[in-house]
């Protein structure tokens, strides 16, 4: 059967190579393509001493090596703005991210945060600060930045007005 190539048609060999073509019983140096990689490689011998790991003082010993543990605490501001609550009227309701609101969960409804982010949220009046997951959009009030539980706004002591001031800080996962 014969075979083309680029246009070189080749012939099927049946020939066996001879132990003077097999690469694999050849010493190193007399490959053909040794002579080519000469002094930029060097072959391998029964000696491996030369690679012999050399552990630098600053190498770090995977096996009992503990990683510092992260503050979970980490936050970045978001800055201030007003807050304000929903409850009763919207309680069972779906929000956005599809899961019933429960006005006795600590959950919030951003503009643009994604859905599952935590948010320290701080009334600076009376010093008192809960943390609330993101699950709805919103508010959809002028003026507003979030719109937290009515929980959440009970910690808060927002309840009698309705909205506060409020410092914003999203806490890193």
């Amino acid at each position: 059967m014969a075979l083309c190539l680029f246009g070189a048609p080749l012939a099927a060999s049946t020939a066996q190579p001879s132990d003077s073509t097999d690469l694999a019983a050849e010493p190193y140096e007399t490959m053909p393509f040794a002579a080519e990689f000469e002094g930029a490689v060097e072959p391998l011998g029964s000696d491996l001493s030369a690679f012999d790991p050399v552990v630098p003082s600053t190498a770090v010993d995977l096996d009992s090596f503990e990683p510092p543990v992260e503050d979970a605490t980490v936050a970045s501001s978001l800055g201030t703005g007003i807050a304000s609550y929903y409850g009763r009227r919207f309680h069972g309701r779906r929000t956005a991210s599809g899961e019933p609101f429960d006005m006795h969960g600590f959950t919030a409804a951003h503009r643009t945060l994604p859905f599952g982010s935590l948010v320290r949220v701080t009334n600076p009046r009376n010093g008192r600060s809960v943390t609330v997951r993101i699950n709805d959009r919103g508010p959809f009030v002028r003026g507003r930045t979030i719109d937290v539980s009515r929980a959440a706004a009970e910690e808060l002591g927002m309840i009698a007005r309705g909205h506060a001031p409020v410092e914003l800080e999203l806490l890193a996962p």
